[in-house]
């Protein structure tokens, strides 16, 4: 059998690169309004509004000014709305819970057209959650689409019409589970993030399941914009002659799945440059029959995006067995050291690191070093002896799991997960899956989530929410004839009885990194269970989803947390300057644009989450 690379050829090659010439230019829209044209705002998902008519003086005086009810949400199945618009020519593009595509008067909320993916089929087909949509124009500017990535299908709507482009695909619509290079038989594919746009092509990742069961692959691909046909296939797990074969036991690519791109994908348009964010190999918790480090996954990738040929990548988890997928697009950001304007990629992690690169050449911007963690115990698997720990910035969550973190809410509650600390494998973070039960904390849901970070170039900050979540996860011989070694008999996020966290509070903060140094400026708790304020408890913060965005106005837009609230921070301080109640959870990113020189804030509140109520709305707000 063929080895996978040995351990000093393998560390030799994490940052390896195919250099190309940068190219330089602004990476803003240069029309009279700025707008939120892209899932991550540019394309390059900095998250940040160059605008400043809401600021740090006036922010207080903000209103609603519309709010659209999508009038799809249900409480059986339970929906949400995860989705951030996206705004183009006065026009905002939306997702309803049942992900419904909608064009609304960006400035009025009044409704233009409705596309529902589901008209005229004989039964409806799963919603699901989709996280934003992705606008493309021909060069001369006669077709304009909208491409909007559901389950297993890719569809290209006319921006102006709401209707198929009937030359695309198969009347609108190409089918993702094919044209995989791949035996897709029995296999489930999908899609939760919106494609990319470049040039005349559409991009696209994907993700499915991660076993035990056999899981499709995660290649990330390039379609003709127009037509639909496949351009490019970027193999994730690499077949023979192609980089990074020799991290896997000889023809891995046959059987395993996984190490795919479902957290959304950044493009740097002068360089032509494609860059996504790979999650874990499949079986996620086990990879005895995956010998080696196993490229490509549980990286950054910087790919071109015309040819999908690979300039440089970086793994930030060899041979993962935690689920440390990487959880959401890297952010193109530029920032400042020692005088020197750097363009780098910040890329969060459900472990609460962040790396920063030199966008151009992969090299770490802070030292990262490669530290080793424990063996695994469990027969047959062999985990890669180290795993990369950055120096700068410091974890933004707490990254051991010891008797001293163990929540004292109640003596009860301590008491009981005091015990339970001892019965199960503990300790720093990367404590190997076992049979006996190991408490992974950041658990499987972070750390940081699919809401990525948001960064203000101006004031050289990167800013990041994170949670403080506990799994316990335990392995057990699977049944003979299942087809796979070993199966999960416990998988499950640790609460205490009342439904709070397992460790001491605070369990949800917001934090700034001056991307100088590497340093917090500033560290907040975000959110608070409003039971427990009443109870004495000082402000617990709580877990998030969705992320938050930047503005030049000095401010950091943001909600997710539980207690269903709106809020904008002072970028400098953290101090939280104004909020809004939401009828529910406001579990997205949300964006900020202009139109005739008024600038508006829009999030969507869909619940769903926890003990919030699903809800219909996105809400509008603008002095």
């Amino acid at each position: 059998m063929k080895q996978p690379l040995d351990r000093r050829r393998f560390l030799a090659s994490l940052a390896a690169a195919s250099l190309a010439p940068a190219a330089q230019g602004a990476r803003w829209s240069k029309g009279k309004d700025w707008q939120w044209e892209h899932y991550g705002g540019d394309a390059g998902a900095g998250r940040y509004a160059p605008l400043d008519q809401i600021d740090k003086s006036n922010v207080g005086k903000l209103k609603v000014a519309w709010v659209h009810n999508c009038g799809d949400a249900s409480e059986r199945p339970q929906t949400t709305i995860e989705s951030t618009p996206i705004v183009v020519d006065g026009v905002l593009y939306l997702l309803t819970p049942k992900l419904k595509i909608r064009a609304l008067d960006a400035a009025t909320g009044a409704v233009k057209w409705e596309f529902d993916p589901n008209e005229g089929a004989s039964s409806r087909r799963s919603a699901g959650v989709s996280r934003g949509l992705c606008y493309w124009q021909s060069e001369d500017g006669e077709q304009k689409r909208i491409f909007s990535a559901q389950r297993d299908a890719l569809y290209s709507i006319d921006a102006k019409t709401g209707k198929l482009d009937a030359s695309f695909g198969q009347g609108g619509q190409i089918d993702l589970s094919q044209n995989f290079d791949h035996d897709m038989q029995g296999l489930t594919f999908r899609l939760t993030s919106p494609p990319v746009a470049y040039k005349d092509l559409v991009l696209v990742g994907g993700g499915g399941s991660e076993g035990p069961a056999p899981a499709a692959p995660g290649h990330i691909r390039g379609y003709d914009a127009r037509t639909g046909e496949r351009r490019w296939i970027f193999h994730t797990t690499p077949r023979p002659g192609e980089y990074g074969y020799d991290t896997w036991p000889t023809d891995a690519w046959k059987r395993v799945g996984g190490t795919n791109n479902w957290a959304g994908m950044s493009l740097d348009q002068e360089r032509g440059w494609l860059f996504a964010s790979t999650g874990s190999p499949a079986f996620d918790y086990w990879g005895g029959d995956r010998k080696g480090a196993n490229l490509f996954g549980n990286c950054v990738l910087a790919l071109d995006a015309e040819t999908g040929e690979r300039q440089w990548h970086f793994q930030v988890v060899h041979h993962d067995v935690w689920d440390y997928d990487l959880p959401a697009q890297p952010a193109l950001v530029t920032l400042k050291q020692g005088g020197r304007t750097i363009e780098a990629v910040a890329q969060v992690t459900k472990q609460s690191f962040v790396f920063f690169f030199d966008r151009q050449t992969g090299k770490p911007i802070f030292p990262i070093e490669e530290r080793k963690i424990p063996p695994s115990k469990v027969p047959g698997e062999e985990l890669w002896p180290t795993q990369p720990f950055p120096t700068k910035p410091p974890p933004l969550s707490r990254i051991r799991l010891d008797k001293d973190a163990i929540t004292d809410l109640t003596p009860e509650a301590h008491a009981k997960f005091a015990a339970m600390l001892e019965e199960t494998d503990h300790g720093l973070i990367y404590e190997p899956p076992s049979t006996r039960g190991t408490f992974v904390h950041p658990g499987f849901r972070g750390g940081t989530l699919w809401g990525g970070c948001s960064h203000d170039p101006e004031r050289n900050l990167l800013f990041a929410n994170s949670d403080e979540n506990t799994n316990r996860i335990t392995l057990a011989p699977a049944q003979s004839g299942s087809g796979y070694e070993w199966q999960l008999t416990e998988r499950w996020k640790v609460r205490d009885d009342r439904g709070y966290p397992i460790v001491k509070p605070p369990w949800g903060y917001v934090t700034a990194i001056d991307m100088e140094t590497g340093a917090f400026k500033w560290r907040v708790v975000n959110g608070e269970y409003p039971e427990l304020t009443a109870e004495g408890v000082p402000k617990t913060g709580t877990p998030s989803h969705g992320g938050s965005i930047a503005t030049k106005g000095g401010l950091l837009f943001f909600a997710g947390t539980f207690d269903r609230k709106f809020r904008a921070f002072d970028a400098d301080t953290g101090e939280v300057l104004w909020e809004h109640q939401l009828k529910a959870g406001g579990f997205a990113t949300p964006c900020s644009y202009e139109v005739d020189g008024k600038q508006y804030v829009v999030i969507a509140a869909g619940g769903g989450k926890g003990d919030s109520p699903a809800g219909d709305e996105y809400v509008c707000f603008s002095l």
